[in-house]
């Protein structure tokens, strides 16, 4: 590595130092500021029990409500600057005690760190490319609530459980029939494997054409609105409420105010000051109508962090955070109510009991609780993966495709793929080249092939995952609803969250093959679940591992990297350049001279193929700041499209997890037109705010799956707390020819590297997985 000789300093202020979190609050105390319902914790500026700064995340709410007084509905309570922090991975449990949940209080997170949406912005319609796919997660949502509503009693091995197990697996039961639940529900559960599909699910439907969510009516959102004036709330959050609320939001609201936490922008303090200026002192912070919201509001959180589920107990510590009197009685509510789910766990083989008294065995578990959302889109993506790993298939003249194979790596996916119905493959940027070489042996062998990445551009085919189950790409669905082919490959598998992954599962048809491949060491998926951790966790269908080394001092780099050493690689080509800064402002000067001089002078690389990634949104360093400075080096204007001028570099997010670029070509009524890799897209005016964003400069999680000729990483010093391993792996990886790096963080950086790995999340698909494979086993053949 080498220092950029060419890099002038200048001077600038000390980038502004992240606030400390607040310790939390005690259980039912006031905050002495708060709108007296003792309700509000310092939860709602940080993650319980962590040490992460407050706004660690950028929110990417957008423009924040207006504020009406303190605690009440629209204030950020952690101040102006809360949400523009460095940005961290969607993450699950924190590493500090206590903090398992890694559940964000700010609602309006963004985990992804893509878009910022304004407050009200929920209340608008989508773009038709990304309603299809909703569409099509829906029928699937709707086809698991179906099987849900037909399956018997989830739990049937009770009989060798005793003492508090076999008191919790009767509360558990009586939960299911509709009883009133047991006092014990929360300290222990039994353990109880799945049950292997007894029979394939039945034919999916096509997916239905994009069709726009039906706007609430006028009389609607004027019904809530005086709702909402009555509880000093702003008139904005009217038709955001009634479109997530429905036709009857208005008396939702007046008999529950703190469903207002159905929106985004509203946080459980200022649904607390909407609720007591409704409600008055009848408002408490045991209230079972306020309670049974947040239990919910919580695991939403939780899932924008990466949780499918949460741990009972770190639920329940997360609820006295928020000043609930009686976490346990609060929970049990929720799950009385039937607004969140029960699930148990085996930990471990089972404890006492020998040979001869196996039955006398304890099994030891651990109780988690979800939404039915994400609980039920897991195990559909158990079923169904199960499904798939258990087909036959005959070798055929696979083998002479292996002989013929490019590289040893690639012989052995395609000899474990000829057999396999289910298959991963692990493996860098090079190792792309095998699952490349299997679709095209493949598709010489008569099978019909379809190859999906994460970002346009990424795989052999021009098809995307998102454009694959919208129906816009790839090969289409037969009449069954299934997709039409024999072999589905999909790469940059870390990004699939739990409901995109089982909407695909469900569509790939029986007696096909599927192949997740990608790499272990990025950042994880938007949305819920890691689904490709946990299928390699469980071990239940083969893996083939690339030996395919990443090539050069780039290559090199990432590597060490990925194992948790931060290398000092020969460059003698320049490859890695390291740019010493003191401050965040001439972070910002050094990497606008890289980006429009040192690099196209070093490397013939036009500042149109050099990306700038940065930790964060926010700060003196982040992409708000660098792509202001961009801009005005690179296409100066006035910005009278919304901010934008023709020609802008942009990044285009029509829905969550989805960071396109594109480059602005004009605007009129319809809206703001981009230029998407030779595509033309139109955002409607509406949706510019929340949906497009300067992209000279973006965020790794903006980043992942993509790869650029020349990539400048900036790590302000304000970005020290935001950096992990596979942050750093990420980002460092994106780039082809050559990497800059403007380091400002010190000894962060190798620190990271090598002590901060990726934060876990919790979730049940491995679990589901290995009880599947067992069942299966164990039925007689």
């Amino acid at each position: 590595m080498s220092t950029d000789p060419q890099a002038d300093t200048a001077a600038a202020e000390d980038p502004a130092t992240p606030e400390a979190e607040p310790s939390a609050a005690a259980e039912g105390s006031p905050d002495p500021g708060s709108d007296g319902t003792g309700a509000t914790p310092a939860a709602d500026t940080a993650e319980p029990g962590t040490t992460e700064p407050a706004g660690a995340e950028d929110g990417g709410s957008g423009a924040e409500p207006p504020v009406s007084g303190r605690g009440g509905v629209g204030e950020s309570p952690a101040g102006p600057e809360a949400e523009d922090g460095p940005e961290t991975a969607p993450a699950a449990a924190d590493d500090a005690a206590g903090s398992e949940t890694g559940i964000e209080a700010d609602a309006g997170a963004d985990p992804e760190g893509t878009a910022e949406p304004a407050a009200g912005a929920q209340a608008t319609p989508a773009l038709s490319e990304a309603q299809a796919e909703l569409a099509a997660q829906k029928i699937e949502r709707e086809r698991i609530a179906r099987r849900k509503a037909e399956r018997e009693a989830p739990v049937e091995a009770g009989a060798k459980l005793s003492g508090k197990a076999a008191d919790l697996l009767a509360a558990v039961r009586a939960v299911e029939s509709g009883a009133k639940p047991s006092a014990v529900y929360f300290d222990e559960a039994p353990a109880a494997p799945r049950k292997a599909p007894a029979a394939p699910p039945p034919p999916r439907p096509v997916a239905p054409a994009a069709v726009a969510a039906p706007a609430p009516s006028a009389d609607t959102v004027e019904a809530v609105r005086a709702v909402l004036a009555r509880g000093g709330a702003p008139e904005a959050l009217a038709a955001p409420a009634a479109a997530a609320l429905g036709e009857d939001a208005a008396g939702q609201l007046t008999e529950n105010p703190w469903r207002l936490l159905s929106l985004p922008a509203v946080r459980p303090a200022q649904a607390d000051g909407f609720a007591r200026a409704l409600l008055g002192p009848e408002a408490g912070p045991g209230d079972e109508r306020r309670t049974t919201v947040l239990v919910g509001w919580l695991l939403a959180q939780a899932g924008l962090k990466g949780h499918t589920a949460l741990e009972a107990p770190v639920l329940e510590k997360a609820l006295a955070q928020y000043g609930v009197p009686n976490p346990v009685e609060a929970l049990e509510q929720a799950v009385a109510e039937g607004s969140v789910l029960v699930f148990h766990e085996p930990l471990g083989p089972p404890i006492g009991g020998g040979a001869e008294d196996a039955e006398d065995a304890e099994q030891p578990v651990r109780l988690l609780v979800g939404l039915e959302g994400a609980a039920m889109a897991e195990e559909s993506l158990a079923d169904g993966l199960a499904r798939l790993a258990a087909g036959t298939f005959a070798p055929g003249d696979w083998e002479r495709a292996a002989g013929s194979a490019p590289s040893p790596s690639a012989a052995e996916l395609i000899r474990a793929v000829a057999g396999h119905g289910l298959v991963t493959h692990t493996g860098g940027e090079a190792a792309r080249a095998e699952p490349a070489a299997l679709a095209a042996a493949a598709r010489e062998l008569g099978l019909r092939v379809c190859v999906a990445a994460h970002a346009p551009g990424g795989g052999p085919d021009p098809v995307t995952v998102a454009g694959l189950l919208s129906g816009a790409e790839g090969p289409g669905r037969d009449a069954d609803g299934q997709f039409a082919l024999d072999l589905l490959v999909v790469l940059d598998a870390p990004q699939l969250d739990v409901e995109t992954a089982a909407a695909l599962v469900e569509s790939v048809p029986d007696g096909a093959r599927l192949v997740l491949s990608g790499d272990p060491g990025v950042l994880g998926s938007a949305g819920a679940g890691r689904v490709f951790a946990d299928v390699l966790a469980a071990r239940t269908c083969p893996q083939s591992v690339s030996r395919t080394p990443d090539p050069g001092p780039l290559g090199e780099l990432v590597s060490g990297i990925g194992i948790g050493e931060l290398n000092q690689v020969d460059a003698p080509g320049k490859e890695v350049v390291i740019v010493p800064v003191t401050d965040a402002g001439e972070a910002v000067h050094r990497a606008v001279q890289l980006v429009a001089e040192s690099v196209p002078r070093a490397f013939g690389i036009p500042a149109d193929q050099v990306q700038v990634i940065t930790p964060g949104h926010g700060g003196s360093a982040g992409t708000r700041a660098l792509n202001a400075a961009l801009k005005e080096r690179l296409n100066p204007g006035p910005g009278r499209f919304g901010g934008f001028d023709p020609g802008d570099r942009v990044v285009h997010v029509p829905s969550a997890g989805r960071a396109l670029a594109a480059r602005v070509v004009s605007a009129d009524a319809e809206g703001l037109h981009l230029d998407r890799a030779g595509a033309r897209v139109v955002v409607p005016k509406e949706l510019v705010e929340s949906q497009v964003r300067h992209g000279w400069a973006v965020t790794a999680h903006q980043a992942v799956g993509t790869r650029w000729p020349a990539v400048v990483v900036v790590l302000p010093g304000d970005a020290a707390q935001a950096l992990s391993r596979d942050w750093v792996y990420t980002a460092f990886g994106r780039g082809e020819r050559h990497l800059s790096v403007v380091h400002g963080v010190d000894q962060a950086l190798p620190h990271a590297v090598a002590e901060v790995p990726a934060k876990p999340r919790t979730t049940r698909l491995t679990g589901l997985l290995t009880a599947l494979a067992t069942a299966g086993a164990q039925q007689p053949e």
